[in-house]
C-alpha cells in the first residue's frame, strides 16, 4: 500500500506542493512548528547522550579489563568499599596479570583562581601501577609521588583559565582541601560530568592524607589487568566468570567486565534517576507536539479543499490517490521542517558545550534518527487528517 502511494506521488502533478505553497504564511508556520519539535527532540537526545557519555568517560579511560566493586555500589558517585584482600585473591586466577586498588572520593576544594569552594572528584592509586590509559596522565605520573601533589582535569567546569595557563608554563599552583595545602603540578583532560564539575588525580598515599577517615585496607574499585593472551572479549568473560566462582563465597564484591562497568553506570542514570526519565519523556513530548502541529496544518488544508477532494472522488480517483496528496504534503513538511531544526540544534549544541563542557555533539546517527522520527510524525498526522477525506461522499458535498 505504501509503495503504491509513493509510486502515485512520483508520476503525477505535485498537488501537495502546490497546495502547501498556495498559503505561504500557513506553510511557514507549519515548518516553524516542525523545526521546533525537531529542536526539542535533538536537545533531549543530545542531553541524554551527554549524560551517559560524560558519566562514563572515566570508566572507559581506566586501564583495566575487569573491575571489582562493592555490591552496595550504585554508581561512580556511590561506590562504597570492599576489602583489599579480594585483590590478592584475584591474582590467583590464570590470566590475571595484576590487581590493584583505587580510592575515589568527593570533596570540596578552593578554586585556585576564584578561591570559592566547589566539589571535585579525587582518585588515588599506586603511581607505580598506572590506573589510566591516558598518555597525559602516564607522562606525569612521577609528579603525584610528591606529597600533597595532584594532577587537575583541564576539562573541568568553572573559571580555571589562569590556573591552566600557569601550570602549562611549568609553574605549580597551590590551593586548599580540608585545610591542607595541595599543589597542582600537571594537567590532563577527561571533562566535566553530571557527577562532578572536575576531577583530581593523585597517589594513594596522598589520597589517604586528605581522607583521614578512609580505611587503607578498603578500596573503592579493583582494577584487574589481564595477560596479553587473554585480551579477547571471550577470554575476558571467561576470566571474569572464573573470578566470580573464585570469589563467590565473598558477599562483599562483584565482578564486572569493562563493558559491564560502563553499562552499570548508564543503567543507573537511565533507570534509577529522574533525569534519565525526563530526557526520554522530552523526546516523546517533542514527537507528540510535532504530530499535533502537523495534524492541525493538514487538517485545515483538507477541510479547505474538501470540495476539490470530493470532485476527485466523483471523477473516479481512488482513496489511495487522495492519501498520496496528503502524504506528499506530510513528507515535504518533514524534509523542509527538518533543515532549520538541525541548523538551530547545531548552534545550541555548540552553545551548550561551551557553557557546560559536556560532550554534546551532533552525530550522523542522531540526525538520521530525528529525520526518521520527523517523517513518521508527519505520516501519522497525514493518516489522521485523511480520515475525513476517505469517508466523504461526493453526493453530500454538492
Amino acid at each position: 500500500m505504501i509503495g503504491f502511494i509513493f509510486q502515485e506521488i512520483g508520476r503525477r502533478t505535485p498537488l501537495g506542493w502546490l497546495q502547501l505553497t498556495h498559503e505561504k504564511g500557513r506553510f511557514l508556520v507549519a515548518l516553524s512548528g516542525i523545526a521546533f519539535a525537531d529542536v526539542l527532540m535533538f536537545m533531549q537526545l543530545g542531553f541524554q547522550t551527554a549524560l551517559f557519555d560524560s558519566n562514563t568517560r572515566l570508566h572507559r579511560s581506566m586501564n583495566a579489563d575487569i573491575f571489582l566493586i562493592s555490591p552496595q555500589a550504585r554508581n561512580l558517585a556511590y561506590l562504597s568499599t570492599f576489602p583489599r584482600r579480594r585483590l590478592l585473591q584475584a591474582r590467583d586466577i590464570p590470566g590475571v596479570k595484576s590487581a590493584d586498588g583505587m580510592y575515589l572520593g568527593f570533596i570540596d576544594w578552593k578554586n585556585p583562581q576564584t578561591r570559592k569552594e566547589t566539589g571535585v572528584l579525587i582518585m588515588g592509586f599506586n603511581p607505580d601501577r598506572p590506573a589510566f590509559d591516558l598518555p597525559e596522565i602516564n607522562s606525569q605520573i612521577n609528579a603525584i609521588k610528591l606529597p600533597d601533589t595532584v594532577l587537575f582535569d583541564s576539562g573541568s567546569r568553572g573559571a580555571y583559565e589562569k590556573v591552566y595557563a600557569q601550570v602549562n608554563q611549568g609553574k605549580p599552583v597551590t590551593t586548599e582541601i580540608e585545610r591542607r595545602t595541595i599543589t597542582i603540578r600537571g594537567l590532563f583532560k577527561v571533562g566535566a560530568s553530571f557527577i562532578a564539575d572536575g576531577s583530581l588525580i593523585t597517589s594513594d598515599q596522598n589520597f589517604l592524607r586528605i581522607f583521614t577517615r578512609q580505611d587503607a585496607g578498603s578500596v573503592n574499585i579493583g582494577l584487574i589487568q589481564l595477560q596479553p593472551g587473554y585480551k579477547e572479549p571471550e577470554k575476558v568473560r571467561q576470566v571474569a566468570n572464573a573470578l566470580k566462582v573464585h570469589l563467590q563465597g565473598s558477599h562483599d564484591v562483584q565482578v564486572l567486565t569493562k563493558e559491564e562497568f560502563v553499562e552499570f553506570e548508564k543503567n543507573h542514570w537511565q533507570e534509577s534517576t529522574p533525569i534519565g526519565f525526563i530526557f526520554s519523556l522530552g523526546v516523546a513530548m517533542g514527537f507528540i507536539v510535532g504530530v499535533i502541529i502537523v495534524y492541525q496544518v493538514l487538517s485545515t488544508d483538507v477541510n479547505a479543499h474538501m470540495k476539490e477532494y470530493a470532485t476527485f472522488k466523483a471523477m473516479g480517483y481512488r482513496n489511495a490517490y487522495l492519501l498520496g496528496v496528503v502524504f506528499e504534503e506530510a513528507i515535504i513538511m518533514a524534509v523542509l521542517g527538518f533543515l532549520p531544526g538541525i541548523t538551530v540544534s547545531f548552534g545550541l549544541y555548540t552553545l551548550t558545550r561551551n557553557a557546560t563542557n559536556l560532550p554534546l555533539y551532533m552525530t550522523l546517527a542522531r540526525a538520521l534518527q530525528v529525520q526518521i522520527l520527523t517523517i513518521v510524525m508527519c505520516m501519522i498526522s497525514g493518516a489522521i487528517a485523511t480520515r475525513k477525506v476517505q469517508s466523504a461522499d461526493p453526493a453530500d458535498m454538492f
